[in-house]
Parts: structure tokens; sequence; C-alpha cells
């Protein structure tokens, strides 16, 4: 686990309602990197293969995400993402294992729904 995050502390942030909300109130404000990222560790949060431990880091990693008041706000041009990234990134380092294809594919899917087939390419290849 990453020790710079403290996940634990920001789990009583997340449920699913709050994290559709923000998702999809801010995607385009946040950009297809950061939105891709939340949704590869949500598809990985409702995977019966994921284990308890790692659905913990996930949880702390989207609780922190839909924080309304963070270190850097969420409506700060271009800036405003960067630390909500950086959470979501060390999460997706720690339970990498666990973000199988079936995941990123999900989370593919999402993001082609929201963003259309020209923002999915950018992604490159997982």
């Amino acid at each position: 686990m990453d020790e710079n995050v403290d996940y634990k502390k920001y789990e009583e942030y997340y449920n699913e309602d709050n994290f559709w909300k923000k998702t999809t109130q801010f995607a385009k404000k946040a950009g297809v990197k950061v939105v891709y990222t939340a949704l590869k560790l949500y598809f990985a949060l409702k995977s019966n293969k994921t284990p308890a431990w790692a659905k913990s880091v996930i949880i702390g990693a989207l609780g922190y995400f839909i924080l309304p008041i963070d270190l850097v706000p969420d409506l700060v041009p271009v800036a405003g993402f960067t630390d909500d990234l950086g959470v979501l990134l060390a999460a997706i380092g720690t339970v990498a294992l666990h973000i199988t294809p079936e995941v990123t594919n999900a989370a593919k899917e999402k993001i082609k729904e929201w963003f259309g087939d020209t923002d999915i390419a950018k992604l490159g290849k997982d």
C-alpha cells in the first residue's frame, strides 16, 4: 500500500451515488485520464474477484475523489484534479493485480459513452 496516502481517512466519503454524481458532473472538466482512472477503480471495487483489502484501498481513494474539499479545489482550472489523479493513480498502483481486462474494458466502455472514441484512443494500451 502507498504509505503516503491514508486511504482509511477517506473511506467515509465514498458511496456509489456520490461517486456517479461527481464523475458525471465533472467528467469533462476532470478530463478523460482522471475519469478513466476513477472508473477502473470503481469497476475493480464492484468485481467479486477483488479482495477485501484492495476494496478498502479503492474505497478510500474514491472517497478522496468524491470529497468536496481537497488539497487543490476541483474548480481550479487545470490543477483542480491533479491531487485527485495522484491519489487515484497511487491506488491503481497498489491494487494493480486486480485491475483485470474485464475491469479495464468496462471502464473503456463508459469512457466511449461519455467522451467518444477519439478520447479513448488517447489512453493508449493498459
